[in-house]
């Protein structure tokens, strides 16, 4: 048998390879530590009802600010999406019903984007035509305020950041419609 022209052993090269074609490391096998998927294994859980958050301000994709608690709405939903997430392809279309329903009562909404560049997050809410407040979770953001593990995830907080309601994966229409039984 030929000697493999690969400085790793066989088995070594081959689970780089394996686990490269997974997001979790390149062909040398080193791991990478800012991969989606392991950023999503070392996310903390959904937190509890009741639980407090504090939310930093966050800048919008459209390049204004907003302090999700700083306001005098009742309540803030908080939703995790990306434009490749097929159950967020399902809830979006009902997080926008709410939001041109609701936000003149004072609906109080920010999405939060997980794609890999801000302009894929612009591209798709230009393409589906969503005008829901949307910012992209940077690096520094994610430090700051991590998204909880799962997609998508949607949380109600209080005028206070009391978690009033926390779901993970995809809300139907009618879990999408009573999230407004909080305003």
């Amino acid at each position: 048998m030929a000697a493999s022209p690969h400085p790793l052993s066989r088995r070594t090269w081959l689970a780089g390879v394996l686990l490269s074609s997974t997001g979790l490391a390149n062909a040398q096998g080193v791991v990478a530590t800012d991969s989606v998927a392991v950023r999503e294994s070392k996310a903390p859980p959904l937190p509890e009802v009741g639980s407090t958050l504090h939310v930093p301000q966050l800048t919008l994709l459209d390049g204004h600010t907003i302090d999700p608690l700083g306001t005098s709405a009742k309540a803030t939903v908080l939703y995790w999406w990306a434009s490749t997430c097929p159950f967020c392809a399902l809830q979006s279309p009902e997080m926008q019903k709410l939001w041109t329903q609701l936000r003149a009562k004072g609906l109080q909404m920010v999405t939060l984007s997980v794609d890999k560049t801000p302009q894929e997050a612009k591209a798709y809410l230009v393409k589906k035509g969503y005008t829901f407040p949307a910012a992209w979770v940077s690096p520094e953001l994610h430090k700051q305020f991590p998204k909880p593990r799962g997609l998508p995830i949607t949380l109600v907080l209080d005028s206070k950041g009391k978690v009033l309601q926390a779901e993970k994966g995809q809300l139907f229409a009618e879990d999408v419609a009573q999230l407004s039984q909080w305003l």
